[in-house]
C-alpha cells in the first residue's frame, strides 16, 4: 500500500512540474544593448586625392625659383627670398628617373607654401621602352608614393625633348616614341589614383631648334594641363622677352589653348640681366595665358645667379612688390 502511495504521489509530482512548464512564460534573456543613434564603424580608406584644380588654374601667378641644394637645404630658398623680398611660391626639385620618391623634399615645399616642380628625367630609360612597359614596376612604385605623399606637384617628363642635348632629345629619338611613353606613364598616374598631379609638357625655345616641330611631340589636352618652356636671355640669342618665348607661344596655340609657364629661365650678366629680369614680370602682368615664371638663380651652361647683381636684385624686389596676385601663398 505504501509502495501505490509513493508511486501515486510522484505521478502527481511530475505532472505538476511538466504542466507548470507548458504554461509558464519563456525565461527573457539579456536585455537589448543601448542604442547610441550612431551608424556602425565604417572601414577608413585612403583620403581622397588632393584636389589641384585651384592651383592648376590658380587665383594668381607663379613666382618661382631653382636652387642649387634646395628643397633639401630650405634656408637656400629663405637666403634667396631676403635677397629678392618675395617668398617664391614655386620650387623646383631634381630627379632621375632612376631615383626615388623625394617625398621628404616635397612635403618641405609644401609647408613653405610653395608648389613643387618636379622635373623627371630618363637619363637611363629609352622612350620607346618607357612607352612598351618595361619600367612599369618602377613607375607604378614612384606614381603610389606620389598618391600616397597626397600634396600638389606639378611634374614635367623629359623637359625639352624637341632639343639635341639629352639622350631623349629629337635627335635620337622618334616623337611618336615621346608621345606614347608620356601617355603610358599619365595611365599608370590615372591606375594609382595620382590625380594629384599637374602635368606639365615642357619643351625648349624653338629658336635653336626651328627646324623641329612641336606638335608631334604634343601628347594631346587629355594628358597636359600645362605648357612649359625652358628658355635663356644670353649675349648670343633673344634679349627681349618676345624674342625669346614668343615664337614658341605662338607654335603651340596652332594646337592648343592651355595656359603657359616658364619653367625654367634666367639670364647672362651684364646690363641685359636687369632688363631680363624686368620683361619676365611685364609678360607676366600683361600675358592673360603665362601663370608666371621659374628664375634658375644657379650655374649651369651660363652663369644665371644674380645674388651679386645689385642692379636687377633692386629689379626683381620692385617688380615682385607690384599687386598683390604674384606669389600667393599655396595651400
Amino acid at each position: 500500500m505504501r509502495s501505490r502511495h509513493l508511486f501515486v504521489t510522484m505521478v502527481l509530482f511530475v505532472a505538476l512540474v511538466f504542466g507548470y512548464a507548458a504554461v509558464a512564460p519563456d525565461t527573457p534573456g539579456p536585455p537589448p544593448a543601448a542604442s547610441t543613434g550612431a551608424a556602425p564603424t565604417a572601414a577608413v580608406g585612403p583620403a581622397p586625392a588632393y584636389d589641384v584644380s585651384h592651383l592648376r588654374e590658380p587665383p594668381g601667378q607663379y613666382l618661382g625659383v631653382a636652387l642649387a641644394g634646395a628643397p633639401r637645404d630650405m634656408g637656400k630658398v629663405d637666403g634667396f627670398a631676403d635677397l629678392t623680398g618675395h617668398r617664391p611660391n614655386m620650387i623646383t626639385i631634381y630627379e632621375s628617373f632612376d631615383d626615388e620618391f623625394a617625398a621628404a623634399e616635397i612635403r618641405k615645399i609644401f609647408q613653405y607654401g610653395a608648389l613643387p616642380i618636379l622635373r623627371w628625367e630618363p637619363y637611363k630609360a629609352k622612350l620607346a621602352d618607357i612607352a612598351a612597359g618595361r619600367h612599369d614596376p618602377y613607375i607604378r612604385r614612384f606614381a603610389a608614393e606620389v598618391r600616397r605623399v597626397n600634396l600638389p606637384i606639378a611634374l614635367t617628363i623629359a623637359h625639352e625633348m624637341n632639343g639635341h642635348w639629352y639622350p631623349w632629345g629629337a635627335d635620337t629619338n622618334d616623337p611618336a616614341d615621346f608621345v606614347a611613353a608620356w601617355r603610358h606613364i599619365h595611365a599608370l598616374y590615372a591606375e594609382a589614383g595620382a590625380t594629384n598631379v599637374i602635368w606639365t609638357w615642357t619643351p625648349n625655345v624653338v629658336n635653336p631648334v626651328p627646324t623641329v616641330p612641336l606638335e608631334p611631340l604634343y601628347p594631346g589636352d587629355a594628358y597636359v594641363d600645362w605648357i612649359g618652356i625652358d628658355g635663356y636671355f644670353t649675349h648670343s640669342g633673344a634679349k627681349t622677352f618676345e624674342g625669346l618665348f614668343g615664337p614658341t607661344m605662338r607654335e603651340v596655340e596652332e594646337f592648343t589653348d592651355r595656359p603657359f609657364l616658364v619653367v625654367e629661365t634666367g639670364s647672362e650678366p651684364g646690363a641685359m640681366r636687369e632688363r631680363s629680369v624686368r620683361e619676365l614680370f611685364e609678360a607676366v602682368r600683361t600675358e592673360p595665358k603665362l601663370l608666371g615664371f621659374v628664375y634658375f638663380n644657379q650655374k649651369g651652361s651660363g652663369d644665371w645667379v644674380i645674388d651679386r647683381d645689385q642692379r636687377a636684385l633692386a629689379t626683381y624686389r620692385r617688380e615682385a612688390a607690384r599687386g598683390d596676385r604674384l606669389g600667393f601663398r599655396v595651400r
